[in-house]
């Protein structure tokens, strides 16, 4: 039975490495707590994001406040900071400086670009619904086995190789981006 007083100890094996390593994790248990693979975290170290030391026998050695840098960048980077614009606002703090104003109005910034795409999506939607009506149409009007042609009845909308079009394209795009990062 465990005693949730002040007096309880839990053993945590986690802990008990870092301890005795001066409170440092290697870089395989920082991905590991952090759920990002070594890959990642050398790529934040290469940008600027990290610093870690190299022990003796030459491994990286996080402070055991990386982590919390780590989940930083990941909850910024889902909202859509940069990976550089990160560094540059990281450098300032770990500096003694104070970018929060910066901060505030790059995240305005993608707060205003995610609305820009939310009524380009809407857009979309709506005009992809009116095709469909008009496919529903067009189909109830030929025999089963004769061509509507569909696709060719695209060129005559707002679909034909527009602004809302490549919008939707690269919001697609850069999804599969994020998602072949994670």
């Amino acid at each position: 039975m465990l005693d949730p007083g002040t007096g309880s100890i839990l053993y945590n094996p986690c802990v008990a490495k870092k301890d005795s390593r001066n409170g440092s994790l290697r870089s395989g248990e920082l991905a590991r707590l952090a759920g990002v693979s070594s890959d990642t975290l050398r790529h934040y170290e290469r940008k600027g994001l990290l610093a870690p030391r190299r022990s003796p026998n030459g491994y990286r050695e996080y402070p055991a406040h990386a982590l919390d840098r780590v989940r930083l960048i990941r909850s910024a980077l889902a909202i859509g900071f940069k990976l550089d614009e990160l560094a540059r606002i990281l450098k300032i703090r770990d500096a003694g400086g104070a970018p929060c104003h910066q901060v505030r109005a790059l995240a305005q910034a993608k707060l205003d670009e995610i609305d820009m795409l939310v009524r380009e999506i809407t857009e979309i939607r709506d005009e992809l619904q009116e095709v469909l009506k008009d496919w529903d149409k067009r189909l109830e009007s030929v025999e089963a086995n004769e061509p509507a042609k569909l696709l060719e009845s695209l060129a005559g909308t707002r679909f034909a190789v527009g602004q809302k079009s490549a919008s939707f394209i690269s919001l697609q795009s850069q999804r599969k981006r994020n998602k072949d990062r994670k």
